[in-house]
């Protein structure tokens, strides 16, 4: 039975769950997750987690920080002048927002401490620093999907 490698197309049903057992993502009811493996579409340690994983396996797999969303870092901490913000938005801790880079592509932030004169806010990975834990069953690999075949002879 072939077995998942870099380079594979696959298709897997997914549930992520923290530490502390609080689920933040799942497949459950939605489409099955497609990502080529070692593409870089998918988190360091996703991608290895599905390696080796034949048609209808199973696994749990353990994700460090550092092989999933990183360590949460400070550098991703910024000062954002109040003056740059709508007068009519009302701002409290905690609340997500939107900003663009350079490029014009969005960065999520979160705001994390409200000044006088500046908003803190946070634009690391809402899982940056946690340890990611997910239940993973194979359900396509390279478009086979495990089921019978019918093969007709001439």
């Amino acid at each position: 039975m072939a077995t998942v490698k870099t380079g594979d197309s696959v298709k897997v049903h997914y549930t992520g769950t923290l530490t502390t057992g609080e689920q933040f993502d799942s497949s459950v009811g939605r489409e099955p997750l497609g990502f080529t493996v070692g593409a870089g579409q998918m988190i360091k340690g996703f991608d290895a987690g599905v390696e080796g994983m034949a048609i209808g396996d199973k696994k749990t797999i353990n994700i460090a920080p550092e092989d999933a969303y990183g360590e949460w870092s400070e550098d991703n901490v910024i000062e954002f002048p109040k003056s740059n913000i709508p007068e009519d938005m009302e701002l409290e801790k905690g609340m997500e927002l939107m900003l663009r880079d350079q490029m014009g592509r969005p960065v999520p932030v979160k705001v994390h401490e409200l000044g006088e004169d500046v908003v803190i806010l946070d634009a690391n990975h809402s899982l940056a620093g946690k340890e990611l834990i997910f239940d993973i069953e194979l359900v396509e690999l390279n478009g086979e999907t495990g089921g019978s075949k019918i093969i007709l002879l001439d």
